[in-house]
């Protein structure tokens, strides 16, 4: 090394180790490996029958796809048969078709410590998708703006038990609609190095998020790797639309990821009994799947299911309820019989409020969704009002218990140490085990610990004001959103984006509808 280089190296090396010391590190856990066994809540005999019905729908009553000739076309070379927009599916050619999906995928993040695997025992963890409102930390419900998104994408990057930035956090209202995707997608790749989401409301937004992509991971580097996942979802009953088909077109050609998801409200959008919602979501994802591989063969895909029944007295969704998770288990299983990966899961409520309500919906959600083996979960924190409404208080209340979740998802130990013999005999009986060894040496990591919860004595916590947990949650947006800092980002990478940006949005007139 040169003398000039010694120089500029003292020079800098000391500003450098400052930088390094002063900066806020978030240390994002991995991804979860899920160690403890799925729940199988039906029998091989009944699944055989879900998806022999499955392949009756298919075959028998088929699905539409809606203004989109060249998916009937490509469909009509596999061999279904056409009649007008519906195409029908000899039996066996969806599952046939569906061989090439692979069974798990890696998702590419610009900082590669936070890349993610998704299919076999793996659980990807994602945040709220697609409210247009905001429960703001004032207390407001109001039409969710840029800045909103903003924070929301901060938030997730300062979230350690949150491995993905996600896609539509919330909608900002305040950008012209034909173009807040870029704004959506800029905010995602500057303020995370998380991977995340491409828009889906048009195939040339589809595009533009491939195109930003090639921006920001370089040259050569899409397609090759598989650097989005993007949500499609099937207009169920039976129905894809030309808009969501033409973004999974986009998608599969360019080897980009995507959620292939039936939008079930049992009672509205499928039958009220579980097995016939299983029919029809078997039925639509075989489709969808299918489809996706006559575009590009190995083209990675995920089985998805959003579920949600519904008040017969009101007509309005519910959450967290019990046949809502007997359908996602189901659904889990069918996906693992499928060999393909398995989306669903949340944090769900109909609760307008981070309150008891949303409390107890959003764990009974949570739980079906580890126990159904999903592999990427949507919605995993800051969903209120059945989707309408995203909320921060909520958001940092859920992504607390992830922190749970990733516990529950692996097998305590049995080791000498586990067992613990020598703090038994130490204490012995009618002794406590505070101050024994085994517990001084294992305190730090032995149990879980909040850090939204309160777990204070009463006294303590009234003389603090006696918060409640929503009160104690919108602290702890406060602090996260205060101590935020972007993570480093080359600025050519972003002027480019923004030169993209600017190109893009010249090309149209704002439309807002």
């Amino acid at each position: 090394m040169t003398e000039v280089a010694d120089r500029r190296r003292g020079r800098g090396g000391g500003a450098a180790r400052r930088a390094e010391r002063s900066a806020l590190h978030v240390e994002t856990a991995r991804f979860i490996e899920r160690k403890i066994p799925t729940f199988d809540l039906f029998s091989s005999e009944a699944m055989e029958l879900i998806e022999d019905a499955a392949e009756d729908v298919l075959s028998e009553i088929g699905v539409n796809f809606l203004e989109n000739p060249a998916a009937l076309s490509r469909w009509r070379d596999a061999g279904a048969d056409i009649e007008g927009e519906r195409v029908h599916l000899p039996r066996g050619l969806a599952r046939g078709l569906c061989a090439t999906v692979p069974a798990q995928f890696t998702q590419t993040a610009r900082n590669p410590a936070k890349s993610v695997d998704i299919g076999g025992n793996t659980l990807v963890l994602a945040p709220v998708y697609g409210p247009p409102f905001v429960l703001d930390l004032d207390g407001r419900r109001r039409y969710a703006t840029l800045a909103d998104f903003h924070d929301f994408v901060k938030l997730g990057q300062m979230t350690p038990w949150l491995h993905h930035s996600g896609g539509t956090v919330c909608e900002p209202t305040d950008i012209p609609a034909n173009k807040r995707h870029l704004d959506m997608l800029r905010a995602h790749m500057t303020l995370s190095d998380k991977p995340f989401m491409g828009s889906v409301t048009a195939p040339e937004r589809a595009r533009h998020s491939v195109e930003m992509c090639e921006i920001l991971f370089g040259p050569g580097r899409v397609g090759p790797e598989t650097v989005l996942t993007s949500l499609i979802n099937v207009n169920s009953p039976l129905s894809f639309d030309s808009t969501m088909m033409g973004a999974l077109e986009v998608y599969a050609a360019a080897n980009q990821a995507c959620i292939l998801s039936p939008f079930i409200v049992g009672g509205a959008m499928s039958p009220v009994s579980v097995a016939g919602t299983l029919v029809q979501v078997m039925a639509e994802v075989l489709a969808g799947l299918a489809y996706s591989q006559l575009v590009r063969p190995g083209a990675p895909m995920i089985f998805g299911a959003f579920v949600t029944s519904i008040d017969m007295n009101s007509g309005a969704p519910t959450f967290g309820t019990p046949e809502a998770s007997q359908i996602i288990y189901g659904a889990g299983q069918l996906a693992r019989r499928l060999g393909v990966p398995f989306r669903s899961g949340g944090a769900f409520t109909g609760s307008k409020l981070p309150d008891a309500q949303a409390g107890m919906e959003s764990a009974n959600s949570l739980n079906t969704a580890l126990l159904a083996g999903v592999n990427f979960m949507l919605h995993a924190c800051g969903w209120l009002e059945g989707g309408l409404v995203a909320s921060p208080e909520k958001f940092v209340i859920d992504a607390d218990q992830l922190g749970a979740l990733h516990r529950l998802a692996g097998l305590p130990g049995a080791s000498t140490d586990d067992l613990a013999m020598d703090a038994i005999r130490e204490v012995g009986p009618g002794g406590h085990y505070l101050g024994c060894a085994h517990t001084q040496a294992n305190f730090k990591t032995a149990f879980w610990r909040s850090d939204v919860l309160d777990y204070r004595p009463f006294e303590t916590w009234e003389e603090a004001g006696a918060p409640d947990t929503r009160t104690l949650a919108n602290a702890r947006a406060r602090k996260l959103l205060a101590e935020y800092q972007a993570p480093t980002l080359d600025p050519s990478v972003c002027e480019a984006l923004d030169d993209y940006i600017a190109r893009r949005k010249g090309e149209v007139a704002d439309a807002f509808a």
